[in-house]
Formats: C-alpha cells, structure tokens, sequence
C-alpha cells in the first residue's frame, strides 16, 4: 500500500516514489538557483543577450567566449557570480556539459584563476548535490544505478581506514562517474569531511588540463583532445599513488 502524500514516478528511469516534501525540496533549490541567475541579469546593461546559453559543442562555447570577453573586464564580478551560478547549478541537478564551463574559465579568467575557480565551483556543487541526495536521492540513486551502488557501498565499506585515500582515487580516475560519487556517496554513508577534502584535491589536476586548454580554445577541434594518453596515464598514476598508504598499511598489518 502506498503511503499518503507520495506520488509515483514512472519513466525511462523505472518507478519510484517522491513525496512532495521532496518535491518541495527540489523546486526550492531550483527556485533560489534562478532566482541569482535573474539577480545577475537584471545588473547587467541593456544589451541583446540570446548567446546565452549552455554550451553543448565546442562552437557554442567560442561564440560564449567571444561575447563574453566583451563584459568580463567591466562587469567582473557579475560575470564571476553568474559562472559560479550556472556551474554550480549543474552539478547539483547532473547537468552534463560542466566541461565546457571548465574550458570557459580557462579562456576567460587564465591558468591560476580558472582552477581556482573551477575547483571552487566544483566543489560546491558537488557538496550541493551531496546533500540534496543525502535528504531526496535515495529512490533514484537505486533506480539509476542499483548495480553500481551496491559496488560502491561494498568498496566503502571494506576501506573505512582509508576512505580519504580510496575516494582521493576515484576522483583522479575516470574508474566511477563524479556524478554518480556526488550522488551516492552519502547513501553508502561517506562521511562529507572525508568527501569534501577528497574533492577538492582530487578535481585540482583534472581541473588544469582543462582550465589550460581554455586558453588555446580555438585549437581544440573536439572535447576528446583534452584527454589523450598522456593525461590519462598522469591521472591513473596520480590516482594510484593516492592509494599507495592504504595498500602499505594493509600489508603490513
């Protein structure tokens, strides 16, 4: 029997069931997130502003670079605070296409800047979606990847003792998607400390590589060039070398 008050969802994704206090949770974050967007807007001058808008390609985000440039220098901190809207807004609803904001704060704001602010931003929104899901992700985790999450929870499980280096992995490697550790990451109880540090170190190399590639934009002919060989090798080792305390540790006990 269903309870009262809950409502089913049913789509793509499977069936699960979202209370309106839950729904009212969302369409909060959502409603303060647009609400800053708008503030940014109405600060700015009277202009036409149709290319705004996210990038999906490579050519959308030259033509937001172009127009942009044109603002960032008078209107910086209304340029920052609407980056840091958007980028932090689609990391909290798994809104595919954060690279591409990455590769605009390289073109923008340069190689120290862009990182910080990458970081920054990703960190945010990662913590966002982090507790967004600790209160309303539960049904869709299990729905989105129930094979996955159960992967997870075995492997946090095991390495309580060196959960930071284990998580410090997985954000240097490609091995689990950042969208699925921000999203299950509090339903396998990882303590937020430990996610939180493990975020911030682990975004800092990815986040250079593609902050730097922002600045030679025009060379880039698809988001595959950003990571060749090379950059990946670099991360894995990064990553492996995260996870070499705990393996030493474990050995010698």
């Amino acid at each position: 029997m269903e309870k009262k008050g809950d409502m089913n969802v049913v789509g793509k994704m499977g069936k699960f069931q979202v209370s309106f206090w839950e729904v009212g949770v969302f369409t909060t974050v959502v409603f303060a997130f647009l609400s800053g967007l708008l503030c940014v807007y109405l600060t700015m001058p009277a202009s036409d502003y149709s290319f705004l808008k996210l990038p999906r390609n490579l050519q959308d985000l030259q033509i937001l670079r172009d127009h942009l440039e044109e603002y960032t220098s008078d209107y910086t901190a209304q340029v920052l605070v609407g980056y840091c809207v958007v980028y932090i807004f689609m990391q909290t609803f798994m809104i595919p296409g954060t690279v591409f904001m990455s590769l605009l704060a390289g073109a923008l704001f340069g190689v120290f800047k862009g990182v910080a602010l990458v970081v920054f931003t990703a960190t945010a929104g990662a913590s966002s979606c982090y507790f967004l899901s600790k209160m309303i992700g539960k049904p869709l985790a299990f729905t989105l990847w129930p094979d996955k999450v159960k992967f997870f929870q075995d492997q946090v499980s095991k390495r309580r003792e060196g959960l930071l280096n284990y998580m410090l992995f997985l954000r240097l490697t490609p091995t689990l998607p950042n969208t699925f550790i921000n999203v299950a990451s509090p339903i396998v109880d990882v303590p937020y400390h430990t996610f939180f540090l493990a975020t911030v170190v682990g975004l800092i190399p990815a986040a250079y590589v593609t902050v730097r590639a922002g600045l030679a934009l025009g060379e880039l002919r698809s988001v595959g060039d950003l990571y060749d060989f090379n950059s990946i090798a670099t991360l894995f080792l990064i990553g492996i070398v995260s996870v070499t305390p705990t393996l030493v540790g474990k050995s010698k006990s």
